[in-house]
């Protein structure tokens, strides 16, 4: 079955030039112009993406956005407007913190080459995770840590890894953690899969140790994982059966998962941190009570999301916000994080804003367990202390 694109634009020309292109990359489409026909067609034809214009005179954008999040939707969402670019990315951002999927953004007026570049890259994955092919991979083994480096910004040296969790399937590949993740937290596959990531990652880690490799890893941990009082217990009991040191190890949880019950986080990242781990506030600055959080939970690391650090090198506003996040962190006594570096000039503008440790494309992607002692001795070579 094809995928479904349901547009709304009052630009009737102009939705028209977006079903013929849709179609031509394999899309049905329905378009309209009426907000109380979009509900009406949203709820009888389950599109699997939307496009909406923001600025219609009827219902703007936002109003269909808050919409859609009532329903909770599902499809894979472009926000498309002529407006000012700053109004259209807060836009985005208010969908994402709907729960909504905002898949981008479309700025008027728009190529034909363009929205076909974008509409192909969006298509639907017919072949989808199912709880058996996930708990099948789970007992084949087939979900495995990848470790990304992490570097001290002042010395340029190495100072641990995240082990971002992959699915490596026999037929399709690598599949990245946003298509199973909320598969095992749907089916309460969460904690299994966790504890899987978290094993094998100290594991790994006391197999470095015994080849005179010393370093910290990142572990994430769902909010999910927070429900569970004996989890400190659990950890640290894998950490001392690897013979790892918990101040090797720094867990990373969401402020928005922190958030979903502040108590028993509370309880539960505060025994963490009591049995030496470390505690990063991951993706800071995309939830509602960051502040908050910061003050109760005993946190020892700020990672500052993607969305911010992508843009600090061309954009005074988001510039502004990286250096308020580091101030903020180091007043705190914690270590500032940047994730998503993808290119020097980022690199650059980070280390001038006073970031301590920094990942991401421009120092070195996501590799296999087996790649990372000749990634640390190519990069001593290139990197000397």
């Amino acid at each position: 079955m094809s995928d479904r694109l349901l547009v709304i634009d009052d630009e009737i020309d102009f939705a028209q030039f977006v079903r013929k292109v849709a179609e031509t990359c394999g899309y049905q489409v329905t378009t309209t112009s009426n907000p109380r026909e979009f509900r009406q067609l949203f709820r009888d034809w389950r599109p699997t993406h939307i496009i909406i214009d923001l600025v219609m005179p009827e219902a703007d954008g936002v109003e269909i956005l808050r919409f859609l999040a009532g329903e909770l939707c599902s499809a894979s969402i472009f926000i498309m407007s002529g407006f000012d670019g700053r109004v259209v990315d807060a836009a985005r951002r208010l969908g994402t913190e709907r729960g909504l999927d905002i898949v981008g953004t479309l700025q008027k007026p728009l190529r034909a080459k363009e929205l076909s570049l974008l509409l192909e890259a969006t298509h639907t994955e017919q072949d989808t995770v199912t709880e058996a092919a996930l708990t099948e991979a789970l007992e084949k083994g087939e979900i495995l840590p990848y470790y990304q480096p992490k570097v001290d910004l002042r010395s340029w040296q190495p100072v641990g890894f995240e082990a971002l969790v992959r699915w490596c399937h026999g037929r399709r590949g690598t599949i990245s953690p946003d298509r199973f993740v909320p598969m095992a937290e749907a089916s309460g596959h969460i904690d299994e899969l966790s504890d899987s990531v978290s094993s094998q990652a100290m594991t790994q880690m006391g197999t470095w140790k015994d080849d005179g490799i010393e370093v910290s890893v990142a572990i994430n941990l769902s909010g999910l994982n927070l429900h569970d009082e004996s989890l400190a217990d659990r950890l640290d009991a894998q950490c001392r059966k690897s013979g790892v040191a918990e101040d090797h190890i720094t867990f990373e949880v969401t402020e928005t998962a922190a958030m979903a019950e502040p108590l028993r986080a509370l309880d539960i990242l505060t025994r963490l941190r009591i049995k030496g781990f470390k505690l990063a506030i991951d993706d800071f600055g995309t939830g509602y009570s960051s502040l908050v959080q910061l003050h109760r939970l005993p946190f020892s690391e700020l990672k500052i999301d993607r969305q911010f650090v992508q843009e600090c090198d061309r954009s005074r506003e988001a510039r502004v916000i990286v250096k308020t996040m580091i101030d903020l962190a180091h007043n705190l006594d914690m270590s500032a994080v940047a994730e998503g570096v993808e290119t020097e000039d980022i690199l650059h503008t980070l280390a001038a804003l006073g970031c301590d440790v920094v990942q991401g494309y421009a120092l070195a992607r996501p590799m296999k367990s087996d790649l990372v002692p000749a990634w640390l001795t190519e990069w001593a070579v290139h990197h000397p202390a």
